[in-house]
């Protein structure tokens, strides 16, 4: 594919070819409009591969994958595959973005979001470099807090989100990291909630701590006696938080682990 050329807001950069001159992005676009919905930048993108103009990758990317109809016709820009560009204007030295990362060619005026680049994930992340760390196994940025408790899955963001199926690792919106290391959004993981999905979707592990739930349940449990049919009745199960297998007796409101004491479990077979 073609390197991806970069063009100056007609409506917002006016260009006075004075190199002498410098001129701040705040100067020239105090008026507001910058760019597009993601970012505030004085430049815009020309895609090679269908000729129009967009704010950024992500406009691009939105209305080539989601609002064409041909399936034939969706695709993505590369975020590397750009011409080369810098941080002013040659002619009059506009500041195009008060960020600038060359290895992304990535601009941004907003200096709020604590933009940084990591090396290890090639990309730039948001937050600011001093909240973060790099999880070398996991190939992901997560937060200082996760430092020393997340449990580390290989390469654990760069797959979809297993909910919406949109790309984890580049996505621009929150993301949750599970008990198990699995990704999510974290949207996701609250509509899930709300509709009383407490597990993670790709290996069934509580999402969160469920002991107030577990202990309710065991409430529940006793107060429900079973029919004297099956009283005696015992099936197998397999706990889907420390995978221990088990014979216990059966229960119509659900099967308690002897191990963990969790009810996230699925009955394998009748005993």
């Amino acid at each position: 594919m073609d390197s991806i050329p970069w063009i100056h807001r007609e409506e917002e950069h006016f260009c006075c070819r004075s190199s002498a001159s410098k001129v701040t992005s705040s100067a020239l676009f105090s008026s507001g409009g910058r760019s597009c919905e993601h970012y505030r930048r004085g430049c815009r993108v020309v895609a090679p591969c269908c000729g129009e103009v967009f704010g950024c990758r992500h406009c691009h990317n939105d209305a080539k994958n989601s609002l064409e109809a041909d399936p034939r016709d969706r695709h993505e820009i590369p975020r590397h595959e750009i011409n080369k560009v810098q941080q002013n204007c040659s002619n009059c030295g506009a500041c195009m973005g008060e960020y600038f990362c060359e290895i992304c060619k990535f601009f941004d005026d907003d200096l709020s979001k604590g933009q940084y680049h990591c090396d290890g994930c090639g990309i730039c992340r948001t937050g600011g470099a001093d909240n973060f760390f790099h999880c070398d196994k996991c190939g992901c940025c997560y937060s200082n807090v996760l430092k020393d408790s997340h449990r580390c899955v290989e390469r654990a963001m760069h797959h979809n989100c297993p909910v919406c199926f949109e790309y984890l690792f580049d996505s621009t919106k929150d993301i949750s990291v599970l008990q198990c290391g699995h990704t999510i959004h974290l949207e996701c993981m609250n509509e899930m909630r709300a509709h009383h999905h407490f597990s993670c979707p790709v290996c069934s592990r509580s999402a969160c701590d469920m002991t107030d739930t577990w202990r309710k349940l065991d409430e529940e449990v006793a107060a429900t006696p079973m029919p004297e049919i099956y009283l005696t009745k015992m099936v197998w199960i397999l706990c889907n938080d420390c995978s221990a297998t088990s014979s216990v007796r059966f229960h119509v409101l659900g099967q308690k682990c002897p191990g963990c004491s969790s009810y996230n479990t699925r009955e394998t077979r009748a005993r």
